[in-house]
């Protein structure tokens, strides 16, 4: 017998006993354990699960029809959609990783759902239960890819001082009510909204340099570049590390898309129709090797007025590449 005292007096508690409750202890610690492993692995395959359900979700979004659109999405619970860039492999991967909230705190994941043909530009990560998804064609000299934003209902965006044709856009986007242009001040606070500026003012969180489909954005300290409305609203709505990535992606499509035009160019050739443009899209080609080994969207400056001449001779032909 084992015997035990307290104030009151004294008791025993058979060594039986006292065994049964220690092991009777250990199983019910091993059993919620094991219930704690088993609904973080749940929460992994569902967050797994949406991940590749939000990649579909962008599907229609690739189509040029539905360039302009905006398509609302809702998730079963508040989320955090992070959206990362990989530039391994032929195109780079667009990387798609989510985090639910269940009983006050994140999940934690590091399942990706992983893509070659999307690139999707967003804050990092976009959180909330209701999103909007919207997109661009990107064309450069030839159409590369359908840029794909994704923006939250619970981010505000004002932005100050828009061009006619930006604020057309946003026009067209009327879901989208919390991005805006009219009756929107500038805010000190960043957490009540997001101030994208087009003329400059030290409250604005974002500035964007615009002139003719060209210029710079600047957030948070750094400076990237774009040359057309689609790269400028990526600019806006992702951090710059994952905007140069993307870039990175986008031009090594378009060296890809070159060979095989200049390809189709010599086919037509031989057909009796001559395009003149496989020299042009072989400097082309060759400038975009130069911007991807050095990885900076400045170099797309330079690369503007060949895209321009690409474009305007293609227009003409009788025998356009495309």
């Amino acid at each position: 017998m084992v015997s035990l005292k307290n104030k009151g007096g004294q008791f025993q508690v058979s060594f039986g006993w006292l065994f049964a409750i220690i092991v009777g202890g250990i199983i019910l610690f091993l059993a919620i354990y094991m219930a704690v492993k088993i609904i973080n692995s749940g929460e992994q395959e569902i967050d797994a699960k949406l991940g590749q359900e939000i990649g579909v979700l962008t599907n229609p979004l690739e189509t040029s029809f539905q360039a302009g659109v905006a398509v609302p999405m809702t998730v079963p619970k508040e989320s955090r959609i992070y959206t990362e860039c990989a530039e391994e492999g032929n195109f780079g991967l667009q990387q798609i990783k989510v985090s639910q909230k269940n009983f006050g705190k994140w999940s934690e994941t590091n399942v990706q759902s992983v893509f070659a043909n999307k690139y999707i530009f967003s804050e990092n990560p976009a959180e909330g239960r209701k999103f909007f998804l919207f997109s661009k064609p990107f064309e450069f000299p030839f159409k590369v890819g359908n840029l794909i934003y994704l923006i939250s209902t619970e981010d505000e965006y004002c932005f100050v001082n828009a061009p006619e044709n930006v604020k057309e856009e946003l026009d067209s986007l009327g879901k989208i009510k919390n991005m805006k242009y009219e009756n929107c001040t500038l805010s000190a606070n960043p957490e009540e909204q997001t101030d994208i500026c087009f003329t400059y003012s030290s409250l604005c969180e974002v500035y964007v340099d615009y002139s003719s489909g060209m210029g710079y954005t600047e957030k948070n300290g750094s400076r990237v570049y774009f040359v057309d409305d689609s790269l400028m609203y990526a600019s806006i709505f992702s951090p710059s590390v994952e905007y140069e990535c993307q870039i990175k992606r986008l031009m090594k499509r378009a060296g890809i898309l070159a060979e095989l035009y200049t390809d189709k160019g010599n086919f037509i050739e031989r057909k009796g129709c001559s395009s003149n443009l496989g020299p042009d899209l072989t400097i082309f080609r060759n400038k975009v090797l130069q911007l991807i080994s050095s990885g900076n969207s400045g170099d797309l400056m330079s690369l503007k007025s060949i895209v321009d001449e690409i474009k305007d001779k293609n227009s003409n032909l009788n025998c356009r590449l495309w």
